[in-house]
């Protein structure tokens, strides 16, 4: 059955949005990331235009980001006082990146800024994640049975204005999570993600978060950041598609609650693996396309 998409001038399969909703949803609430970065190239893929994808692919993350949080809450895996830190950071990121997103735009050059934010993050966050999650595999099998530290302190932890941050297990400087979140608010309206795959491994490598408490705490930041940068994109750019977000978030909501329960059987090395995997894929055929030559040599555009 075929729904026509009044801002994005199209008309799609409506059961294969609830599917991609539904799938993206279960991955969100699986990894603890928004899901995103998987959207959002699938619906340039099926035809969406990226400035459209990208300002709508933000509005259904707040959906299932909300979904995986109640499931990780009750579980007890969301470190609220560490999600308002980075919330503060992303909320400053994601305001400066919506206007940068304008401009860009402006210029005519958004989505090949678009495809290339994806190209080089996908690519060295996955490949990073990879090789870390198959050295982690092959170290508990030699560790077996040997205690570890809960994290390795580095020069991170020697920064100012430390905090004390209980339900993570850590004492830190307020700066770092502050510089992730700005950072991550920034990708969320240049690249129409919630920044969980950046968010995700930062909060484990850099900030030295355990993996069960690092997902809920990044759906829970990734709620208001989103959220934000629906707003503002609504508001400046006029590119949100309200039918398109409708039905991929009822797909998502649902989704997110079963991702959430199969999580829970994973070790965390092996949800990184999984993850790591997932990223290269999406990084590769958007490398791909940019390779290849296009159907339409040319384009229009509409001078703002």
């Amino acid at each position: 059955m075929q729904i026509y998409l009044p801002i994005a001038e199209m008309s799609v399969n409506v059961f294969l949005l609830l599917g991609m909703g539904g799938a993206i949803g279960f991955l969100s609430g699986l990894f603890g990331v928004g899901g995103g970065f998987l959207m959002t190239p699938l619906l340039i893929f099926i035809g969406v235009p990226p400035a459209v994808a990208v300002a709508t692919e933000a509005n259904q993350i707040v959906a299932s980001s909300v979904s995986g949080v109640l499931a990780h809450w009750r579980r007890g895996n969301v470190d609220f006082k560490m999600g308002a830190v980075l919330l503060v950071g992303g909320i400053a990121g994601s305001t400066f990146g919506v206007g940068l997103f304008s401009f860009l735009r402006g210029l005519g050059q958004i989505d090949l800024v678009i495809s290339l934010s994806y190209v080089v993050f996908l690519g060295t966050i996955g490949m990073l994640m990879l090789v870390e999650s198959l050295r982690t595999m092959r170290q508990r099998t030699a560790t077996a049975g040997k205690r570890r530290k809960l994290h390795q302190h580095t020069w991170i932890h020697g920064l100012p204005l430390k905090t004390r941050f209980r339900r993570s297990k850590l004492y830190i400087s307020a700066l770092m999570p502050l510089a992730i979140g700005f950072f991550v608010g920034v990708l969320s309206a240049i690249m129409g993600v919630g920044g969980g795959f950046i968010m995700v491994p930062a909060m484990i490598y850099l900030l030295g978060m355990p993996t069960a408490v690092v997902i809920g705490t990044s759906l829970f930041q990734i709620i208001f950041v989103t959220a934000n940068v629906t707003f503002l994109q609504a508001y400046a750019n006029q590119t949100v598609d309200v039918v398109l977000a409708i039905l991929l978030l009822t797909g998502a909501v649902i989704g997110a609650q079963f991702g959430a329960r199969a999580g829970a059987r994973l070790h965390g090395e092996q949800l990184r693996g999984l993850l790591a995997v997932m990223v290269l894929a999406v990084c590769g055929k958007l490398f791909f396309d940019l390779l290849v030559t296009p159907d339409d040599l040319y384009s229009l555009g509409v001078a703002r």
